[in-house]
């Protein structure tokens, strides 16, 4: 019985597998703007909003105002942005072309040719010696004795030279209009913190609860409230294309966007809001980017 149970019993069998069936298709993502794409958008006027980003703060940064940012860019509500969202951040003459939102690919970045690599007997590497000069300066088809000056070794390794220093940072260039600009302190008080690049991006005036804030300029209030985190009820004058000044930590605005201020003018009262001590903090801006004061107001 065991034995006709195994004859008539089905034979086991290895999985069939029909290799002329093709490969499932891959469906390949689309390649996301690499950081020189990024870069690229935004030395040509524009910028990609990151996590934490206002309309507000994206204006201070570049030296505008965040109600021509909105019209430049078309939104009818200022405070909705989203991250990795594409603003123009200069005007749209000043754009080169550029169109809001198109998204470039590694394929479609402009590539630097290669530079043609030099080859030839000429092109070999001797370490550093005042034979080695004459050597290379001796013109093509002579040739050398082929033996080491005196005082020097047989060539065993090649000689490392030193980058040349990077170039000094150009100092700051005014424009004749700013040239002409005249400023004044913007309040009574002790300087408890200066400028330092990447640390205070202005300076710090110490002093009372209501305390006088004046224009430091004659100019134009940008900008007037405290929708900018770290700075409080917040007060911007523009005095010209590319020079712009900030007051912030103030108790009272008494200004409003869009009013023509003469230096001097009353703009605000000195606070602690969104700070931790009664003071001021004054900013100068040079096309967005800070610079210190001390280099244009007066000595004292």
């Amino acid at each position: 019985m065991a034995l006709l149970s195994a004859c008539t019993s089905t034979p086991i069998q290895a999985p069939v597998v029909d290799r002329t069936t093709a490969p499932a298709p891959v469906t390949v993502k689309p390649a996301s703007p690499s950081d020189d794409a990024r870069r690229e958008r935004d030395e040509r006027g524009l910028y990609t909003v990151k996590k934490g980003d206002t309309l507000i703060n994206i204006a201070l940064e570049h030296g505008q105002n965040y109600r021509d940012l909105a019209a430049w860019n078309n939104l009818a509500n200022p405070n909705d942005i989203k991250v990795d969202q594409v603003l123009r951040v200069l005007p749209p003459e000043a754009g080169n072309g550029v169109q809001i939102g198109a998204v470039q690919t590694p394929s479609t970045i402009e590539k630097t040719p290669p530079v043609p690599k030099k080859t030839g007997p000429r092109g070999d590497k001797k370490p550093y010696t005042e034979g080695a000069l004459a050597e290379l300066q001796r013109p093509e088809g002579a040739e050398g004795n082929g033996k080491p000056e005196r005082g020097e070794r047989a060539p065993t390794q090649v000689a490392s030279i030193a980058p040349a220093p990077a170039p000094a940072a150009p100092a700051m260039q005014l424009s004749a209009e700013d040239r002409e600009l005249s400023w004044i302190w913007p309040s009574e008080g002790r300087v408890v913190a200066t400028f330092d690049e990447g640390k205070n991006k202005g300076i710090d005036i110490a002093g009372k609860p209501g305390q006088q804030v004046m224009a430091a300029g004659a100019g134009k209030v940008m900008y007037a409230g405290s929708g900018i985190r770290g700075y409080g009820n917040l007060v911007i004058v523009k005095h010209s294309n590319s020079l712009l000044s900030a007051y912030a930590h103030n108790r009272a605005i008494l200004v409003k966007e869009g009013q023509s201020v003469s230096k001097g003018q009353l703009i605000a009262e000195m606070g602690d809001s969104d700070t931790d001590a009664v003071k001021l903090h004054f900013e100068i801006r040079q096309q967005g980017k800070p610079v210190d004061p001390s280099k244009f107001l007066p000595n004292r």
